[in-house]
């Protein structure tokens, strides 16, 4: 077999875990994509004034804690009762973000429809809006409408690009899951065996017995 065949092959065996999961998790993204219902977003906006020139950073603080007083039920029940909503589903279709350096508040409204998301961002706008102005004069600042929400000409999601490469990048992660899995572990050397002792030699005789009947001579006397 040619050399460039045979490296094909074991390249194929060895990546196929992630050759094969990565298109059908692009695949499974984009069909998520075709059948999930489209959502649509719509932005209103709110800028928070001083009643006195000069306290601008008053109002940047003021503009944070409105921001986050948007999907509470006190400023969405005026909001609920326009959209037709009870207070809980219309929490969980809008949102506030502020700017930390402007006093400005974003109010962002979703529906599955353009005009949904345009009615549900400027209701809750509105609502905020009297809201703060109920205590203009305890708090020095008062809430003024900047721009009212555009209908959106596509729907926010879903977004078949993202959802495929969000599906690709799953099928990345379960791929190298399943390359990781099928690893062998590397055979541990044996260890070496401990090498047998030496059998211990026979202990040598201290001294000849003398042959019976014989004596050792006596030493020479010096």
């Amino acid at each position: 077999m040619p050399e460039p065949r045979r490296s094909a092959r074991a390249l194929a065996r060895r990546w196929w875990p992630l050759a094969l999961a990565v298109p059908l998790g692009a695949a499974a993204g984009a069909g998520y994509a075709l059948v999930s219902h489209p959502s649509y977003s719509a932005s209103s906006y709110v800028v928070v004034v001083p009643n006195n020139p000069g306290e601008n950073s008053t109002a940047v603080n003021f503009a944070q804690a409105y921001g986050r007083l948007t999907g509470q039920p006190q400023v969405l029940i005026g909001a609920a009762a326009e959209t037709g909503r009870t207070v809980t589903a219309l929490a969980g279709l809008v949102r506030g973000t502020t700017s930390p350096d402007a006093p400005m508040i974003e109010i962002t409204g979703t529906g599955a429809r353009g005009e949904e998301a345009v009615k549900n961002a400027d209701a809750v706008a509105k609502s905020l809006i009297a809201f703060g102005n109920a205590s203009s004069k305890e708090t020095g600042v008062r809430l003024v409408p900047l721009a009212p929400a555009a209908e959106p000409d596509a729907p926010a999601s879903p977004s078949a690009s993202l959802d495929t490469a969000v599906g690709a990048a799953a099928g990345v992660l379960v791929g190298a899951l399943v390359l990781l899995t099928r690893r062998k572990p590397s055979a541990t050397p044996e260890a070496p065996q401990a090498a047998e002792p030496e059998p211990a030699l026979p202990a040598q005789a201290e001294a000849a017995e003398p042959a019976p009947g014989k004596t050792r001579a006596p030493a020479a006397a010096r």
